[in-house]
């Protein structure tokens, strides 16, 4: 197949900035949260032996403990203690940031071949990978459309693609890329709606055979509506982390994204679009001090060791996001997040509702006990809604389950475990 759609020129290889020379972005936030900390802790401690400090209540028993150990201490010297803890943390997260950006990359995996493009978006063909895959069922594996879809194939030792072709199958990854000039009004009816299927249908034409969809996280409510939409041809589905109630259970975070809602629209109004920096803030606002305690135990490590080698591999595919539409960001920020239109029944695909209940195909619906992405309390629903599902809770987080040490071991072969009792 040809491709469709004019493919902007790549990024010229001098000027382009890499992700790791950025990272972990955006870095002036995390500097920000770091420096706030350090000040934080030396305006509180004139308050602190008497008591006047505003505590969260789960506190109360180990600041009673604080308070009884500070009685005979000398104010002055604990004063200088923590002024240079703050400086040892701050100096540790610099460290750590440092090393990231300047040491060698590990290699990528070998590249596969496309076997069909329109515009931007790829269908990566892993079959090629292993001998025994190119005749395999195939698995039409569908990512996010905010990080990019190497996610998938990570590195050599941990590419969930590379594994299920090992395991007999042939996976077909939808590689979305960023959005090009073809794409820029692109909402999700247009992504699901035009792209999806026609990624869909190219997958059954090229294989002769109904195709295996799978979808992680957000690409699990794009898979989800793709076999709404097309359940000749989908002859299973498995969702990996996937949301569905966007409300359950941390209502603050809606709160916050309700409250700056009309600056978030104003900007993507302006710019037509969601930059790469803001969708990071927003991931990083869910837990504001991940990347510091992160980058504190990297300045730790062996930088030659393969747990190194692997922090540096993830970090560079957390920080090489793409950006979302102006339509897309509007859906996900405003539609979702806000009005939870999956949950109450009125997300809509080209003017048709998206129905779990209508969803016939055998589905397994993987949800990560660990994730704070999408908990467990939003994936869970929609695994209820679902006619024909399998629900497997699993010891992991929502990365870590495809990407970290549990993938090899528990995601990979309880995938290829489902696909061949459900594929025959």
């Amino acid at each position: 197949m040809t491709e469709q759609q004019t493919t902007p020129p790549p990024e010229d290889p001098q000027t382009a900035a890499k992700p790791w020379q950025i990272g972990p972005r955006p870095l002036p936030l995390h500097m920000a949260i770091q420096t706030m900390i350090w000040m934080s802790s030396r305006a509180a401690l004139p308050h602190l032996k008497n008591g006047s400090l505003p505590w969260r209540p789960e506190l109360a028993a180990a600041v009673e403990k604080l308070q009884q150990n500070l009685g005979g201490v000398d104010l002055k010297l604990f004063d200088e203690a923590v002024e240079a803890e703050s400086r040892r943390r701050l100096g540790n997260f610099a460290d750590g940031v440092k090393a990231y950006q300047t040491l060698s990359r590990p290699p990528r995996p070998d590249d596969v071949p496309t076997i069909w493009q329109q515009g931007t978006t790829r269908l990566l063909d892993y079959g090629a990978t292993h001998d025994t895959a190119k005749d395999g069922p195939p698995i039409l594996c569908v990512p996010s459309l905010i990080n990019r879809a190497y996610v998938l194939d990570l590195t050599r030792q941990r590419s969930l693609m590379r594994d299920l072709a090992k395991q007999g199958f042939r996976p077909l990854l939808v590689d979305w890329d960023g959005p090009g000039p073809a794409e820029q009004g692109y909402s999700l009816s247009d992504y699901i709606g035009g792209r999806l299927e026609s990624a869909l249908d190219a997958a059954t034409e090229i294989t002769g055979r109904p195709v295996t969809v799978l979808g992680y996280c957000m690409g699990g409510l794009l898979a989800l509506a793709l076999a709404q939409r097309k359940p000749d041809q989908v002859a299973a589905l498995a969702l990996l982390a996937t949301p569905w109630d966007f409300h359950a259970p941390d209502a603050a975070a809606v709160r916050m994204l309700r409250a700056v809602a009309p600056q978030l629209a104003v900007m993507i109004d302006t710019l037509g679009l969601m930059p790469v920096d803001m969708l990071q803030a927003m991931f990083a606002s869910l837990d504001p001090t991940m990347a510091i305690r992160k980058f504190q135990a990297f300045a730790r490590l062996d930088k030659r060791s393969a747990k190194a080698r692997h922090f540096i591999a993830l970090e560079d595919w957390l920080n090489d996001g793409v950006p979302l539409t102006g339509p897309v960001a509007r859906e996900c920020l405003f539609d979702w997040y806000l009005g939870n239109t999956p949950a109450r029944g009125t997300w809509s695909v080209k003017d048709r509702p998206v129905r779990p209940e209508e969803v016939t195909t055998p589905t397994l619906a993987i949800i990560p006990e660990q994730d704070y992405i999408v908990p467990p309390e939003s994936a869970a629903p929609l695994a209820a809604l679902l006619p024909k599902v399998e629900s497997r809770v699993v010891a992991a987080g929502h990365i870590g389950m495809v990407v970290g040490s549990r993938g090899p071991t528990l995601l990979y072969p309880l995938l290829g475990d489902w696909f061949r009792d459900h594929l025959r």
